[in-house]
C-alpha cells in the first residue's frame, strides 16, 4: 500500500476552568492530537482502498500515545474520546472511513480496558475547514455527561490532495454538568453501552 506521509502534526490541550458556575476542583482537560498526511488516492476513485488502514496503524498508535502525554501519561484520568477526518476537497469522504480502524483502535489499545466504540465523524472540506469531534464516554456510550464535542481546525490543511486525522481524549464530564441520564459512577461496562 502507499507510504503515510506525514506534512505536520499538532497537538492541542485545553483546559477548562469554569463555565459560569463554580470553579470545579480540576480543570477539565481536552488533548487533540491531529495528524495531516498526503492522501494517496486524491484525484481519481480507487477501488481498492482498505489495506491502507493497516498502513495508518502505526500513526493511530503514535498520535494516541502523544494524547496521552498531554494529559500526564497516565490512561486512568482518561473518561472520553472521539475521533475525525477531514478530507481535502480532491478526496472523497470513504478516504475519511480509512480512519476507523487506525483511530479508534489506536486510543483502546493503549487504554486497555476501553469497552465503548468511538464515536467518529468525517467531512469533506478545503482549508481552514473545522470539525466537531464527538466525544462520549470510554467505558459507556450512555453516559450522557460526558456527550461533548471539541471542534478542531488548522488554517492551512487539509490542502486539496491531504487528509487530516484527529483523536480526541478527555479527563472527565462536561463542566457543571447536570441533565441526568447514566452517571459515570454506575457503569457496568459490559456491553460499551452502560
Amino acid at each position: 500500500m502507499p507510504d503515510v506521509v506525514v506534512r505536520k502534526s499538532v497537538t492541542l490541550v485545553e483546559e477548562i476552568h469554569h463555565e459560569f458556575g463554580p470553579a470545579p476542583d480540576q480543570p477539565l482537560r481536552r488533548v487533540a492530537t491531529v495528524a495531516v498526511i498526503k492522501n494517496p488516492y486524491a484525484g481519481a476513485y480507487h477501488a481498492d482502498i482498505a489495506g491502507f488502514m493497516d498502513d495508518l496503524k502505526p500513526l493511530g498508535l503514535q498520535m494516541a500515545r502523544k494524547g496521552l502525554a498531554a494529559l500526564g501519561g497516565d490512561k486512568s484520568v482518561v473518561q472520553g474520546y472521539g475521533k475525525g477526518s477531514i478530507v481535502g476537497i480532491d478526496g472523497e469522504l470513504e478516504h475519511g472511513a480509512l480512519w476507523h480502524v487506525p483511530g479508534g483502535y489506536a486510543m483502546r489499545e493503549l487504554l486497555g480496558d476501553a469497552a465503548a466504540i468511538v464515536p467518529s465523524t468525517k467531512k469533506v472540506g478545503a482549508v481552514g475547514t473545522r470539525l466537531d469531534v464527538p466525544i462520549t464516554h470510554i467505558n459507556a456510550s450512555y453516559v450522557r455527561s460526558h456527550f461533548d464535542a471539541m471542534e478542531i481546525g488548522l488554517n492551512d490543511a487539509p490542502r486539496a490532495d491531504e487528509l487530516a486525522f484527529i483523536l480526541v481524549m478527555t479527563t472527565g464530564a462536561r463542566i457543571h454538568a447536570r441533565v441526568g441520564g447514566l452517571a459515570a459512577n454506575d457503569v457496568e461496562g459490559k456491553d460499551g453501552l452502560r
